[in-house]
């Protein structure tokens, strides 16, 4: 390498759809790149990479495009074999993160799967609520296939395809046999969890991650009476919900407070790295109410995240990517053999990457409302 080379600026090409792309503060995002030595560019991936830029690095959230790639979608094919060529071409490009990796994420059955067949979660108190995938509306064939998987009502019904449309974050609470006409499969059926109508997402970001408390669905029980419960995550969940189907009932209010044991987020963020090979992701968190006082740990859903983080945390979390990515350049190596994937990543988070974050940063993070900005050690 040349002197020229080794002392360019690094590039960054980032794509993101363009409603997430409104939502970032793009001004602050070049500079905070900037001051860690890094040029960010958005790509347009209708047009040749090649022409646009060299990337020492490809960040992305594609989990739409890569669905509807996968269901036929002609435009999303193109745009995805587009990028898959310009990565094969450029093989020390630093990829965020892989697509075969990402691409687990698009059906729920199967990182569900990998979630509840890890033994290393359960020994630490963590477990995904038992589910079942529907492959046809017949309901005496459905209520077996709960049997055999022991699903109980009530039940959230999802789409097994968690990307690529609407549909996917269009849920169904049911809490009977009857109320299982509302399924529209391919979908998968997951017993509900009474968490007192409080959510914990969790993002990470290599070794480190924070955590932000959202509303959430409030407790139910199964009754025969209950009609199914139309909504989408969205109108639940996002941090300036109102939906009354977030407040507890009179009688739920709770005596006992859940406390998060952030101990237990740490095994999870191993498992996403080492199982999944994602260095950018996040999941979601709920305690059961049905064992206070210490709750058990429900890990119910994972996503791939792009700075999908409250606003006053893009900045350490950017910060926090953009001094990773120094080592990450030199020690991942992207392997296209989907087996060998998650091995090539382990390698490259084996090396601690340690954060200095300077106090206005901290001082940020501590007035995040309700958030905590951490970092795992292993």
């Amino acid at each position: 390498m040349n002197n020229k080379q080794s002392n360019r600026r690094k590039n960054i090409g980032i794509w993101i759809s363009e409603k997430k792309s409104q939502k970032l503060n793009w001004k602050e995002l070049i500079k905070t790149c900037n001051s860690h030595g890094y040029n960010l560019i958005k790509l347009d991936l209708e047009k040749p990479l090649e022409d646009q830029t060299e990337c020492d690095v490809f960040l992305h959230k594609l989990t739409d495009v890569i669905a509807a790639s996968d269901q036929g979608d002609l435009k999303a094919l193109h745009i995805i074999c587009n990028v898959q060529q310009y990565l094969s071409n450029h093989p020390n490009t630093t990829v965020i993160d892989p697509i075969d990796n990402v691409r687990i994420l698009l059906n729920r059955h199967c990182y569900y799967s990998i979630l509840q067949e890890e033994l290393s979660l359960q020994r630490h108190g963590i477990f995904t609520p038992n589910f079942a995938e529907f492959k046809t509306c017949n309901i005496e064939q459905n209520v077996e296939i709960m049997r055999q998987w022991g699903v109980s009502f009530p039940v959230i019904c999802k789409p097994t395809i968690a990307h690529g449309s609407k549909s996917a974050h269009e849920m169904v609470l049911i809490f009977n046999k009857k109320g299982l006409n509302a399924c529209k499969p391919p979908c998968v059926v997951q017993s509900f969890v009474n968490h007192n109508a409080i959510l914990h997402k969790v993002f990470v970001v290599g070794n480190r991650y924070h955590i932000c408390q959202r509303p959430s669905l409030k407790n139910f029980n199964a009754s025969e009476e209950l009609e199914p419960i139309f909504y989408t995550t969205g109108e639940v969940c996002k941090a300036d919900s109102r939906s009354t189907l977030s407040i507890l009932d009179p009688h739920d209010k709770p005596d006992v407070k859940l406390t998060l044991d952030e101990n237990k987020i740490k095994p999870i963020i191993k498992l996403l790295r080492e199982k999944i090979g994602l260095l950018l992701t996040g999941f979601d968190v709920v305690i059961d109410n049905t064992t206070v006082p210490q709750g058990g740990f429900v890990c119910s859903n994972v996503v791939k995240k792009l700075l999908s983080v409250d606003q006053n945390l893009y900045k350490i979390i950017l910060s926090s990517l953009s001094l990773s990515l120094t080592k990450l350049r030199y020690q991942y190596v992207l392997n296209r053999d989907f087996d060998q994937q998650p091995r090539a990543m382990k390698k490259a988070f084996s090396t601690e990457v340690e954060v200095k974050r300077q106090s206005s940063a901290d001082a940020e993070v501590n007035g995040g409302g309700g958030g905590s900005g951490k970092k795992c050690k292993y």
